[in-house]
């Protein structure tokens, strides 16, 4: 999309993009606590995982997305995916916005997140558990030095979670060795730990799991929450925006995957059935 297209000014639904199914339990989250408005949710399932991707290429997908949710007359687009928040997010803003709309907004999930920790943390040393691309961008660390520069940060990868997720084996006693694992390893980093930030948002779907090899006295940051709250006192803050978005509690599924694999594995994350149509970026 050429930045001199028209793009229509009516009023429309918030969009959310993930690169694949996690970004549902975001959406979750924003339509529960807002479930006024309309959401148009897409995911780039055909080309997930966006993780072991570069910068250049995520940062190209995401781009396609966000344009594509402007053409479906989205005025606000949530990228529910860490990697997208952490790869393209800053550049989209700073470079692409101005050129396409420079009324239309995108937001990330990892700022909202990283906010909460300084009401959690006592110790000041917080842990990251995340997708390897995730940690391996240092997104992490480096919102958190922004805000918290006193802090101490320490990332893991955890390979397998997502695996265990979109596999349907996240609730099976299987899973107790990868997440106890991946659990000890990063309080064995460092003891003094007392936040768990859930750096992916398949990983809310392992908290029964997670919550059980966690020692008590430490937090576990999931993000659906604090990224809805983020996003309707953000919608508070910006009457403009907030007037461009339209209000009748639908919401719709669009994946560049076929359907009936969307529709099937998206149970997972809404435990609701849905309806998905399949598109094509470019």
């Amino acid at each position: 999309m050429s930045p001199h297209i028209s793009l229509s000014q009516e009023p429309g639904p918030i969009g959310v993009f993930d690169s694949g199914y996690g970004g549902l339990t975001i959406l979750r989250q924003i339509r529960n606590a807002m479930p006024q408005y309309d959401y148009l949710y897409l995911g780039d399932n055909a080309r997930a995982p966006y993780g072991t991707r570069s910068f250049d290429v995520v940062y190209e997908f995401t781009l396609q997305a966000v344009r594509y949710l402007f053409q479906q007359g989205c005025h606000l687009v949530i990228l529910g995916c860490n990697t997208a928040s952490a790869k393209a997010l800053r550049t989209i803003q700073q470079h692409d916005l101005p050129e396409i709309d420079s009324h239309r907004r995108v937001l990330g999930i990892i700022r909202p997140t990283v906010e909460c920790i300084g009401g959690i943390s006592r110790t000041g040393h917080v842990g990251i558990l995340a997708t390897q691309g995730t940690v391996r961008s240092r997104t992490y660390e480096l919102e958190i030095g922004k805000l918290y520069p006193s802090m101490s940060v320490t990332s893991l990868g955890c390979p397998m979670w997502v695996s265990l997720v979109e596999n349907n084996e996240h609730l099976s006693p299987g899973a107790d060795y990868f997440v106890r694992e991946r659990i000890d390893k990063i309080l064995e980093m460092d003891p003094e730990i007392d936040c768990l930030i859930l750096g992916c948002t398949h990983f809310p779907l392992l908290m029964p799991k997670i919550s059980k090899y966690v020692p008590s006295g430490i937090g576990v940051v999931s993000q659906g929450k604090y990224v809805a709250d983020s996003l309707r006192d953000y919608l508070c803050r910006h009457a403009d925006m907030e007037g461009r978005l339209t209000r009748n509690g639908t919401m719709r599924f669009l994946t560049t995957e076929q359907a009936e694999a969307f529709q099937e594995n998206a149970k997972v994350f809404l435990s609701s059935p849905l309806e998905a149509q399949r598109v094509f970026l470019k």
